[in-house]
């Protein structure tokens, strides 16, 4: 398992034992994250899992394919660096301790 803290607009903590092979959208679904709405369920056709990467880990992530950068496009206040969709995220045990921010609301 890997823990995935996922903090909240208003700084409300989440930290989830997330099992390998799933994604980080899969783990704040499955949890009750608030924020995280998962609308498409991880066909990365929506934009409303939109995360951003805390600083310490936007290099140690796979980067992003052209697929989620189109669709970063329609996410609420995008940052171009640390903005990323967590259906893209698969869970591996190298990402064991991974702090995302969820935005003040998705689209």
């Amino acid at each position: 398992m890997a823990k995935i803290i996922y903090i909240e607009h208003n700084g409300a903590h989440h930290e989830v034992e997330v099992k390998p092979g799933m994604t980080v959208m899969e783990g704040a679904r499955d949890n009750g994250v608030p924020g995280i709405d998962a609308d498409c369920g991880g066909a990365c056709a929506c934009s409303t899992c939109h995360v951003y990467v805390d600083d310490a880990w936007i290099d140690r992530l796979p980067e992003k394919d052209s697929m989620e950068e189109d669709m970063l496009d329609f996410a609420w206040n995008p940052d171009p660096v640390k903005s990323r969709l967590t259906c893209q995220i698969k869970v591996t045990e190298d990402i064991d301790g991974l702090v995302v921010h969820i935005p003040e609301r998705q689209i």
